[in-house]
C-alpha cells in the first residue's frame, strides 16, 4: 500500500529503522498495523493524516471492529502497541498533544502455550547422516537453532566472525539491535565445522554470512523456513517443524533441566522475564502429564 500524502507512517518507520534499528520483519509489522488503521479511517471519510488526530473513542471503535472480524486479543495488543509507539514519536516531533492509545486494552484471549518437540523426537530427527552440500548446511542451521535458542532473524544475520569455536560461544544481534553471547553445544559446533569445511563451494568470495543460499549470498529467512520444514518431513516428523518450534524446545528443555528462569531469559534475549515465564507453565503442564501417567492413584476413581 502506498502512503497517502500527509501520512506520518514513512518518517516514523525511518525513525524505527535508523534510530531504534529494528529488524525488517518488525518494521513490516508496524507498517501493516498502521496502514490498516489508516485505511479504516479513510473509509470513514478521514483525511490522509487523520491517524495523527485520533481520540480514545475512535481507537476503541477500531479495536471493537477488528475484534468482531475475528482478530485475537494478542494481535490487537500488538496493534495498540504500534499505535502507542507512533504517538510517542508524534509527541516528540510536536505533531500531537497526547497519546490517546495509552490506557486502552485489547480484549483478553487465553494464552496459548508454545508447542515443543521432546528431546527424543529432536535427537531422532537430528541424528542422520548427511553428505550433500545443502544437507550439511541445513543440519548446521538446525543444530544451531536448538543449541543456542536463536530466533530466525538472528540465525540469518550470523556472520563468520560471530562464532568463537575455541570458547564455544556465539555473538548474536537480537531485537532492538541488542547483542548477547550464547553458548554453542558440542553437536552444534561439530555440525558448523562440517559446514565451514565445504562452505566455500557455495559462498561468494566476499560474503560474510555464515549461512548462504545456493546463489552464494546470505540465506533468506523464507528459505530457512522452507528447508527446516522439508528436512523434518524427510525425517518422518509427524508435525510441522519450524525455526521457532526449535527455539521453544530449547527453552523448555533447558528450564526443565535447570529450573533457572533468569538464565533462560538471558539466553533467549527476552527483555522482560514475563515473556520467559510462559515456559514455566509449559514445564508444569509436562509435570502434570507425567504425574497422570505415573502415579498409581492419579486416575483412580474414588
Amino acid at each position: 500500500m502506498s502512503e497517502p500524502e500527509g501520512s506520518p507512517i514513512e518518517p516514523f518507520l525511518a525513525h524505527l529503522a535508523h534510530e531504534r534499528r529494528l529488524a525488517e520483519p518488525t518494521l513490516c509489522a508496524y507498517r501493516a498495523d498502521l496502514e490498516r488503521l489508516t485505511a479504516w479511517l479513510t473509509a470513514a471519510g478521514g483525511t490522509p493524516d487523520a491517524i495523527t488526530r485520533l481520540d480514545q473513542q475512535q481507537i476503541r471503535r477500531y479495536v471493537a471492529w477488528r475484534h468482531r472480524t475475528g482478530v485475537c486479543g494478542r494481535t490487537l495488543q500488538r496493534e495498540l502497541s504500534s499505535l502507542r509507539s507512533l504517538y510517542r514519536w508524534l509527541l516528540r516531533e510536536g505533531r500531537a498533544q497526547n497519546n490517546p492509545a495509552v490506557g486502552i486494552r485489547a480484549p483478553k484471549t487465553a494464552r496459548k502455550l508454545p508447542a515443543t518437540l521432546d528431546a527424543d523426537q529432536l535427537c531422532s530427527l537430528l541424528d542422520r547422516p548427511v553428505d550433500d552440500l545443502l544437507a550439511i548446511r541445513d543440519t548446521a542451521m538446525i543444530e544451531l537453532f536448538y543449541s543456542s535458542g536463536l530466533r530466525l532473524a538472528e540465525l540469518v544475520s550470523v556472520n563468520l566472525g560471530d562464532i568463537d569455536m575455541a570458547d564455544a560461544m556465539l555473538s548474536v544481534t537480537g531485537k532492538g539491535a541488542k547483542t548477547r553471547r550464547v553458548p554453542v553445544g558440542a553437536q552444534a559446533r561439530a555440525a558448523v565445522q562440517h559446514w565451514l569445511r565445504v562452505r566455500a563451494n557455495l559462498a561468494a568470495g566476499d560474503e560474510p554470512a555464515l549461512f548462504v543460499s545456493s546463489r552464494g549470498s546470505r540465506i533468506h529467512p523464507r528459505t530457512v523456513r522452507t528447508r527446516v520444514a522439508q528436512w523434518a518431513q524427510e525425517q518422518g516428523a509427524t508435525r510441522n517443524v519450524h525455526p521457532h518450534l526449535l527455539r521453544h524446545s530449547f527453552a523448555s528443555h533447558l528450564l526443565e533441566s535447570s529450573g533457572d528462569l533468569r538464565a533462560v531469559q538471558e539466553l533467549l534475549g527476552h527483555a522482560d522475564i514475563s515473556t520467559t515465564q510462559i515456559y514455566t507453565h509449559l514445564d508444569f503442564q509436562h509435570l502434570a502429564q507425567v504425574y497422570d501417567q505415573a502415579h498409581p492413584r492419579a486416575k483412580r476413581k474414588p
